[in-house]
């Protein structure tokens, strides 16, 4: 029942609905950390996009050709790099386009 201090209605003062609603909010907690996840790792894509458009490149040609160099950097360091500090992520672009030529 400390658990469910706070649920509105029966949820907080019905032992066996305590119990319901605790699982649901469990689920959701779950489901929530997964698209946590997925909604940073798209933040990242457009960032990084957006970055080397500037540049005239797509990013499927950017990320196929990062595959075949020997650059081993994500996406989240990537996508800071073109944010915070555009001439390190211009040369990273650079070499890594030189590098899978």
């Amino acid at each position: 029942m400390k658990l469910a201090k706070g649920f509105k209605g029966r949820g907080g003062k019905i032992f066996s609905a305590a119990i319901q609603r605790l699982e649901k909010s469990y689920q959701h907690a779950y489901v929530g950390r997964k698209l946590k996840k997925r909604r940073f790792k798209s933040t990242w894509i457009m960032r990084l996009n957006a970055s080397l458009r500037m540049y005239g490149i797509r990013y499927g040609v950017f990320i196929e050709k990062w595959r075949k160099s020997d650059v081993i950097v994500n996406r989240k360091v990537m996508s800071e790099l073109a944010e915070k500090e555009p001439f390190s992520f211009k040369s990273v672009v650079d070499v890594i386009l030189k590098t899978s030529s």
